[in-house]
């Protein structure tokens, strides 16, 4: 079982390591495995460069069995076909986020892919990369709201 776990990432945040830990649980719990897969838009400019979002998540993933970093550009189904991937991973904050996401789900599913949904937990939320980003920006502290090797490396 392989899973896949696709979003930019842009930082990672709490919210996403509650998911990671519960997804990557599921996949080497049968033996699979958890690719965290940090999306390449070369028309997007990130907050972040790609290079650093790997090197963030990686970082996270290292504490986390089953469960690794990759980054890739193109079509999500199509990195996941090519990779062996049975399943995606999104996690959801709240009902606005389900009907995204169901809509995605259903598409996905006409690629051959099931989509498993994890609700973050109650404590994160409210969070997302754009709040970090606002907050990061105002110069407040976001340690409440990133892992420590996230904080450590926002520039």
């Amino acid at each position: 079982m392989r899973l896949l776990f696709p979003g930019s990432f842009d930082p990672p945040h709490l919210g996403h390591l509650d998911v990671i830990r519960r997804a990557a649980a599921v996949a080497h719990g049968g033996g699979g495995e958890l690719l965290v897969a940090i999306a390449e838009h070369p028309e997007k400019s990130g907050w972040l460069p790609v290079a650093k979002r790997m090197a963030l998540v990686t970082a996270l993933c290292a504490d986390v069995p089953g469960a690794r970093a990759v980054s890739y550009g193109g079509a999500t189904v199509r990195f996941a076909q090519a990779n062996g991937v049975t399943t995606l991973v999104r996690g959801l904050r709240n009902p606005l986020d389900f009907e995204h996401e169901k809509s995605m789900a259903e598409i996905n599913r006409g690629h051959g892919f099931d989509t498993l949904f994890f609700m973050t937990a109650g404590v994160h939320a409210h969070l997302s990369s754009h709040i970090v980003r606002a907050a990061h920006a105002a110069g407040l502290p976001v340690a409440d709201l990133v892992p420590p090797a996230v904080a450590a490396g926002l520039p």
